[in-house]
């Protein structure tokens, strides 16, 4: 039998004191699984299922696929892996990366909305850019609960932070309040109702089944959005626009996804890349003209020599140049960004939010 509640958190950098905040607060006799995703490099072995099992009273496990849910247990991605929910059991794939991660928060919570509606609470903790929030935007849609911890307290702020600014959350506070919270919830009916919305149920089927095994040109994601003129920074497929509320994301035709943030922050790496590409082929290029300058020159063939040393020292001039913008360019990214508009009065405001009742 499925258990009463199936919570869901995500996190990022500065996640693990978080999760072990929030795991040490669980208390006795909940009735819920509970699954996991952090992000994790994908070269890395994982310690945090033995991290969290030290940290509460419940086991924590990396998971096999197809694995039966059951209630009292902690269900933690493995690197490099999505982790995702399908009726009763645990799917563990290695799908298209969103937000330029696997795992994902946003599949997670995608998968969890959409197989179990308003039994779901989803949870975002500390964490660089956003993802978690169109995953949040989900579970709301679909009658669950949404939380995030008080972006004052996580380590990084920008998940919670960018959750609070596009979502309706029902809760945020400290993780170590979240446990008593979660019995609270537990303990109530399940009187939210989903969105009657047969559009945002279909694409997030699509985006689901995409997750699991991609292939999301077939599936019909090119249907799912307005096509744009941008290009995916890890395949260089066609984008389509996807609104959830406020929320705009971006998903191309072989299934990579993308937040408006994590689209920027790819395309600005790809940027850096093509500099440093660049630069490297002048470099090349400069050293095989001095060579055959060289050969020329020893062959007595001075006039053709001076030509070719003379489009070697271009060359090395404009990687110099290149070099010179590279290092002395302003650079940007989409944290930046972020922490800029929320400067300038943005709309993260953080007292909106905390001072909200402790109630479903």
């Amino acid at each position: 039998m499925l258990p009463q509640r199936i919570i869901t958190v995500g996190a990022s950098a500065g996640g693990v004191e978080s999760l072990r905040g929030l795991v040490g607060s669980l208390p006795d006799g909940l009735d819920a699984a509970i699954f996991v995703v952090l992000h994790i490099p994908p070269n890395f072995v994982s310690n945090l299922p033995a991290i969290l099992s030290r940290a509460g009273r419940l086991p924590a496990v990396h998971p096999e696929d197809g694995e039966e849910i059951r209630s009292g247990h902690i269900y933690v991605a493995p690197p490099d892996h999505h982790l995702l929910i399908e009726t009763n059991r645990v799917l563990v794939t290695r799908g298209p990366k969103e937000n330029r991660n696997r795992p994902s928060v946003d599949a997670l919570f995608r998968s969890a909305a959409y197989n179990h509606g308003s039994k779901v609470i989803g949870i975002v903790l500390s964490g660089a850019l956003d993802d978690g929030t169109s995953g949040l935007w989900s579970i709301k849609r679909m009658g669950g609960v949404t939380i995030a911890q008080d972006p004052r307290e996580a380590a990084f702020d920008s998940m919670p932070a960018s959750a609070l600014s596009q979502v309706e959350i029902n809760h945020c506070l400290s993780v170590y309040q979240i446990g008593p919270l979660l019995m609270k919830i537990a303990n109530q009916p399940q009187s939210r109702q989903a969105v009657d919305s047969p559009e945002d149920r279909s694409r997030m089927a699509v985006e689901v089944s995409v997750a699991v095994d991609g292939d999301a040109f077939k599936k019909g994601i090119m249907n799912c959005g307005e096509l744009t003129p941008f290009t995916c920074p890890e395949c260089n497929g066609v984008l389509v626009k996807l609104k959830e509320g406020k929320i705009n994301r971006f998903r191309c035709h072989t299934g990579h996804a993308y937040s408006s943030s994590a689209l920027l922050s790819g395309v600005m790496e790809k940027i850096d890349e093509s500099y440093w590409g660049a630069m490297r082929s002048l470099e090349e290029a400069a050293m095989l003209l001095d060579e055959t300058s060289k050969s020329l020159t020893d062959a007595g063939q001075a006039d053709a020599a001076a030509i070719f040393l003379e489009q070697a020292r271009d060359a090395v001039q404009q990687a110099g140049m290149l070099r010179k913008t590279v290092l002395s360019s302003k650079r940007f990214s989409a944290d930046s960004l972020i922490d800029e508009a929320e400067k300038d009065g943005g709309p993260h405001d953080l007292n909106a939010h905390s001072s909200r009742p402790a109630s479903e």
